[in-house]
């Protein structure tokens, strides 16, 4: 397992070498000029030559990237076109908003979702599983934002019970989190069911009932732990949508996280914040893929990893 660990971290290094490659050709082929944007609108053309050659974008694109890969390969995204500040501490200052939005949305979405998926396999065809695949269907279709703005209408707006915007208590997550984690919820809840029929149709399922064993245990002792291993990886792909995708819910909320920032450097063209949430966006994905195939050993130890 160490081995197989190991060989997955060293595979990090080609993989975020390309991402840094398309990035910052995708980053350079966006319409406007930075440096016009740094300079403001009322800078003449001279100046902005010298904001240019201050932010190095007047050397040839290839020493620009070389410039940015080194200093990147030592942690330095360098500073924000926009404020100023060091790109790590725009980023630090906006991780843990996002970070917690996640997780609170990943929580109520992976329980609501297995919950809603167990009880439909459990009662196939019935209308506990019509109901529960109307509810996940209707979560696939509504749009993010468009799910954002009824839940403020009714809940903030209507009724005065939760706050809109900001982030200063835990009331401030409620809403996001159910817009950001809503879709998630009703993807767990087809692929939890999904799973659960294909094994409740094993002959050591049907073994359990024919003992005579409470329906209940044998859901929850025989079933759940194997039916987890597919589960488990949806549930890591989910988590790094949520983390990269919370775009949407943070502009609908003006939540104070990365998703806002990107948007805000993307605006003003901030070449080193975009470049770096992306980077940061690719290393979360292949670390929760690799967080997930570890987990399969723990959720089923006869599984082996070939060094």
């Amino acid at each position: 397992m160490l081995n197989y660990i190991v060989k997955r971290l060293l595979g990090l290094i080609p993989t975020l070498l390309i991402v840094a490659v398309l990035v910052f050709l995708f980053v350079h082929l966006l319409p406007g000029d930075p440096a016009r944007l740094a300079a403001g609108p009322e800078a003449d053309q001279q100046t902005v030559e010298l904001v240019r050659a201050d932010l190095g974008l007047d050397k040839p694109l290839y020493q620009q990237f070389v410039r940015f890969f080194v200093n990147a390969a030592q942690a330095d995204f360098g500073r924000s076109l926009r404020s100023k500040r060091p790109v790590s501490t725009e980023i630090a200052e906006r991780f843990m908003p996002t970070l917690w939005l996640t997780l609170a949305a990943m929580v109520w979405s992976v329980l609501f979702g297995m919950v809603i998926g167990i009880v439909s396999a459990v009662w196939r065809n019935e209308w506990p599983d019509r109901l529960g695949m109307t509810l996940a269907v209707s979560g696939i279709s509504f749009p993010a934002f468009a799910l954002g703005m009824v839940l403020m209408e009714i809940f903030s707006v209507q009724l005065g019970w939760l706050p809109t915007v900001g982030a200063d208590g835990w009331r401030h997550y409620i809403l996001p989190s159910i817009t950001l984690g809503a879709g998630v919820a009703a993807v767990m809840a087809r692929f939890t069911r999904s799973s659960f029929i294909d094994i409740l149709k094993e002959d050591y399922v049907r073994t359990a009932r024919a003992k005579g064993l409470r329906e209940t245990v044998v859901v929850v002792k025989h079933c759940l732990r194997n039916a987890l291993i597919p589960v488990v990886t949806m549930m890591g792909l989910q988590f790094g949508f949520l983390l990269g995708g919370s775009i949407v819910v943070e502009v609908v909320f003006n939540w104070p996280g990365m998703g806002r920032l990107l948007i805000d450097a993307v605006e003003m063209r901030d070449y080193p914040v975009i470049q770096a949430e992306v980077l940061l966006f690719s290393l979360e994905f292949i670390l929760i893929n690799l967080v997930v195939d570890v987990l399969y050993a723990v959720i089923n130890p006869t599984i082996r990893y070939n060094k």
